[in-house]
């Protein structure tokens, strides 16, 4: 596994567009944040059946899955901790399936993006590259 890579981008809340749900604007901030660093997407919201994938990207050589987490409030869970095995499970499933659809010939890498407001309205965006692996049957 590769190493795990934090980084952190802070957008003043003029950012937001109030007309949209925190979800949403959670994945217009994390789309832009990985542009802003070279990443080329593919797809948003990616739907295979009842799978979703968040982000679909290229760096480089990879192939990039990136699961957005976005929170109202930091007193929570951190983002990262939400996604359980069962969410790894269907993230790698619909990605395997966009890999077979899309015939992908890079390697693919599973990234986090997290986006938290912090208490001055601004937010917070980690990204956490190599987040996980693909769980063994």
């Amino acid at each position: 596994m590769g190493h795990k890579y934090q980084y952190l981008f802070y957008l003043t809340n003029n950012h937001m567009a109030e007309h949209n749900d925190l979800g949403n604007q959670g994945e217009n901030l994390a789309a832009e944040f990985l542009e802003k660093k070279g990443f080329k997407i593919r797809h948003r919201n990616w739907v295979s059946g009842k799978k979703e994938l968040d982000i679909v990207a290229e760096d480089g050589e990879y192939l990039v899955i990136v699961e957005v987490k976005t929170r109202s409030t930091d007193n929570f869970e951190h983002p990262k901790e939400a996604i359980t095995n069962g969410k790894i499970k269907n993230i790698v499933s619909a990605a395997e399936e966009y890999i077979f659809q899309f015939d992908i010939m890079k390697e693919t890498r599973f990234d986090i993006v997290s986006v938290i407001p912090e208490r001055n309205g601004n937010f917070r965006i980690e990204h956490i590259e190599d987040a996980f692996l693909p769980p063994v049957n």
